[in-house]
């Protein structure tokens, strides 16, 4: 199963997500206190669906998360090259201060393959998230929202 970390309390309230888990032991990484968010379980197609940024969560009602489709679209190379380097200050904030973290090794070698990524090899526009993108070419493939 995995899991959709909200805020807590905040029942039909938009964009109150905070953290996504692929399974139980990803969810044990976050270093969150539970009793402070609101934790679903859900499907491993709903949490594919919003790591791959096809759909985002737009609010919860009790265990009930409602989703609505995205299109995401980078026009040129200098809107992909904003938006990987936005991840990479969080990734790079998140590796310089946790650097014995279980997710220590998966973030750091994520971050080389954004830091890797040839933007001239794409084509734009590219109609698909970045996420979306490393899945088609069997990359590995992480969203901001898995980060501890």
């Amino acid at each position: 199963m995995a899991y959709f970390v909200f805020g807590k309390n905040l029942d039909n309230i938009d964009a109150t997500i905070y953290r996504i888990a692929e399974n139980q032991n990803d969810l044990n990484d976050l270093n969150i206190t539970p009793s402070v968010y609101k934790i679903i379980e859900d499907s491993q197609s709903n949490f594919d669906l919003v790591k791959f940024g096809n759909k985002f969560t737009k609010k919860y009602n009790n265990n009930v998360i409602t989703y609505v489709d995205q299109i995401i679209s980078f026009n040129n190379k200098n809107e992909l090259q904003n938006h990987i380097n936005d991840f990479k200050k969080s990734i790079k904030q998140f590796t310089d201060n946790n650097p014995n973290h279980p997710l220590f090794n998966r973030w750091n070698d994520y971050y080389n393959q954004l830091n890797n990524l040839n933007l001239d090899s794409i084509t734009y526009p590219l109609n698909k998230s970045l996420e979306q993108y490393f899945n088609d070419l069997g990359q590995p493939s992480l969203n901001s929202l898995q980060l501890p």
